[in-house]
């Protein structure tokens, strides 16, 4: 197959971690996918392998999604989002997918609806029409009015052949963080997790003992990394490694290690972390999908502390529903203090040991093996 994945990720990196992911598997099984990016480019994630296609980015300014900013930080005008439909139509008619992903939409990014609709029309008036699904992940944000809820269904009803919803439904239903209406009950094809493969004890055993601090780049973050410095001050006999996120994540990184007590390196975000966790003493982390799957293969000790600016519940409903396991402790950030996060880091450090998970992370696989079959019963239905 031919699969095309469009994705933009807004603030963090997730939502374009989950779609290499998949473009990966694809390959690995054979197939040709093609990763389309809108949001600004992440070089720190592992796009080895996947043929990546860049649209003029965008970021949200800060967690307003409704606001975004383009590549030099000035509120996208007209322009910018005409550039990006016209590369997406001409992708597309280059492309000729067989399968078309899109990766949140219509469950979110509606204010991109315009490029996604055209996108979706597009296709739908292709010569041979793609199989055509949403991507989602274990938990959306809800819906904050029902309009949007009955947008995504009237979108869903329009233009998709099915929802793939990237967890287990034992674990994290949709129905957990989104009313899921019957129409679109009968279109959810559930995955399993999508984690890339384990990646295994870095070879020089980097991160040894360690509390490895990571949270994203920006204001996102900076609570965090700022309460872990003054943690580390009063932890002197261990190492804190704080790992910065972001495109310029150097001159900030050299910034603060110029106040930065004895025992804490500052450095910008390193394609070892996975493997540096295997050696962690704990982990300390917001809890987004790909950074909760990491923590779970890894089976390192963890703290979560969930974004939960502007009314975000995604990350806590997450992270309260893994610290039913063993390990892993939960901070809120208005609870968030040097203090607190030294307790529960205690807590989590005396606590058994949890084994490093592999049941239920082979989602990338099963969305390979699903889509395979809708798109074969897709071209039987054509052809009757």
């Amino acid at each position: 197959m031919n699969v095309l994945i469009v994705v933009t990720h807004l603030l963090g990196t997730g939502h374009l971690a989950r779609a290499l992911n998949l473009a990966r598997a694809y390959g690995a099984a054979g197939h040709d996918a093609t990763v389309i990016s809108g949001g600004m480019q992440a070089p720190q994630l592992n796009s080895d392998g996947v043929t990546v296609l860049q649209l003029p980015p965008l970021r949200s300014d800060g967690i307003d999604f409704a606001r975004l900013l383009d590549q030099d930080g000035a509120l996208a005008g007209p322009e910018v989002y005409d550039a990006r439909r016209a590369m997406l139509m001409d992708y597309l008619q280059d492309l000729q997918p067989d399968v078309l992903i899109t990766e949140l939409f219509p469950f979110g990014r509606r204010t991109l609806k315009a490029e996604f609709t055209a996108l979706l029309e597009a296709a739908h008036d292709l010569p041979q029409r793609p199989l055509i699904c949403a991507s989602v992940r274990d938990i959306l944000a809800p819906p904050s009015k029902p309009a949007k809820a009955a947008l995504a269904d009237d979108l869903i009803a329009r233009f998709y052949d099915a929802v793939l919803v990237h967890s287990d439904a034992d674990i994290t239903p949709l129905s957990l963080s989104w009313p899921v209406s019957d129409a679109v009950q009968a279109k959810l094809r559930y995955t399993g997790f999508v984690a890339p493969p384990p990646a295994g004890p870095h070879p020089h055993g980097l991160g040894d003992g360690e509390i490895i601090v990571s949270a994203g780049g920006g204001d996102v973050g900076a609570h965090v990394f700022d309460t872990c410095r003054a943690a580390a001050a009063r932890d002197p006999d261990r190492r804190w490694r704080l790992l910065l996120g972001g495109q310029n994540a150097a001159a900030p990184c050299d910034a603060l290690m110029l106040t930065a007590p004895a025992n804490v390196v500052i450095e910008p975000a390193r394609p070892e972390f996975r493997q540096m966790l295997y050696h962690a003493a704990a982990s300390v982390s917001l809890c987004g999908y790909n950074t909760a799957l990491d923590v779970l293969q890894s089976g390192v000790r963890a703290v979560f502390v969930p974004f939960d600016a502007g009314n975000e519940v995604e990350q806590g409903l997450r992270a309260d529903a893994l610290a039913q396991m063993p390990g892993i402790g939960v901070l809120r950030n208005a609870d968030l203090t040097p203090d607190s996060l030294l307790a529960t880091l205690k807590t989590v450090l005396a606590s058994p040991d949890r084994a490093a998970r592999s049941a239920g992370l082979d989602g990338a696989a099963m969305t390979v093996t699903l889509t395979d079959e809708m798109r074969s019963e897709l071209l039987r239905g054509t052809k009757a």
